[in-house]
C-alpha cells in the first residue's frame, strides 16, 4: 500500500489567549494585512509562504504555551531582524546566537525563533 500521508507540514497551531489581539500582533509582526475572518470564533489562519500558522484561542492554557520554539521564521539578514524585533519592543529571550538565530516571546509567552536561511 502506498503511503497516503504527504511529506509536508500543513500548518502549526499556536495557542493564544485572545484571538483578536494575537491576530493583530502576528499580522503587524509579519507585515500581513488583517483581511481574513476569525473562524468559528477562535481560529485565525495566517497565510504564509510554505507552512501556515493557525492561531487558536480554544486550545490556550498557560500549560500549553510553547516553552521551546516549535518552528522558526526565516530571515536573510539576522542582524536586521534582531533590530526590527528590538524596535517593536518584543521580549527577546536570547541575543543572536552563532550569527544564525535568536529566540523571542509572543504576548502569550510562546517561545519563537527567527533563523537565518
Amino acid at each position: 500500500m502506498n503511503c497516503p500521508i504527504l511529506n509536508q507540514i500543513g500548518a502549526v497551531f499556536i495557542p493564544v489567549s485572545n484571538i483578536e489581539n494575537a491576530r493583530d500582533w502576528y499580522c503587524d509582526l509579519l507585515n500581513l494585512p488583517v483581511d481574513r475572518e476569525i473562524q468559528f470564533g477562535h481560529l485565525y489562519v495566517l497565510l504564509m509562504k510554505g507552512t501556515g500558522i493557525v492561531l487558536d484561542s480554544k486550545i490556550f492554557s498557560k500549560e500549553k504555551i510553547f516553552r521551546t520554539p516549535m518552528f522558526h521564521f526565516n530571515t536573510e539578514n539576522i542582524v536586521e531582524a534582531y533590530e526590527y524585533m528590538k524596535n517593536k519592543d518584543v521580549e527577546l529571550l536570547t541575543e543572536i546566537e552563532h550569527n544564525q538565530y535568536f529566540n523571542f516571546k509572543d504576548p502569550d509567552g510562546n517561545h519563537l525563533m527567527i533563523c537565518k536561511c
